[in-house]
């Protein structure tokens, strides 16, 4: 298993997180607060929050390491939405991981198959 330094967490891991889903609050213990977030994942998890009930959310997000979108990142994410066909916001939490030698954590085998990227870390399946 690799440690929280070594991990960036997709969006789906904290979604699963806040829908009680156990496998989610496992994993995000164990990889402790040094994992990563980035702007996607916060956009994409307080999304699902009312303004007047997001802090909760924020308070999760912000004991996270944060990881900005430099434009290397900016840059591989378009290549990597070319190349693989991805929605940008997966380019971009792919190509953040890559750019900083990181574990992308994610449930979402479809566009990330750990088979095809070696970058991608399937820890648990609902």
């Amino acid at each position: 298993m690799a440690s929280g330094t070594d991990v960036l967490l997709d969006s789906v891991i904290l979604i699963d997180l806040f829908n009680d889903i156990e496998a989610a609050a496992r994993f995000v213990r164990s990889v402790g607060n040094d994992a990563y977030v980035t702007p996607i994942t916060r956009a994409e998890v307080l999304v699902g929050f009312a303004p007047n009930e997001s802090a909760p959310a924020v308070a999760l997000l912000e004991r996270f390491r944060w990881l900005p979108l430099e434009p290397d990142v900016v840059d591989l994410a378009a290549r990597l939405r070319r190349e693989h066909r991805w929605k940008l916001p997966d380019a971009f939490q792919a190509a953040a991981a890559l750019h900083r030698g990181l574990r992308l954590a994610t449930r979402n085998s479809k566009d990330f198959s750990p088979d095809r990227h070696a970058f991608v870390w399937i820890p648990y399946t609902i």
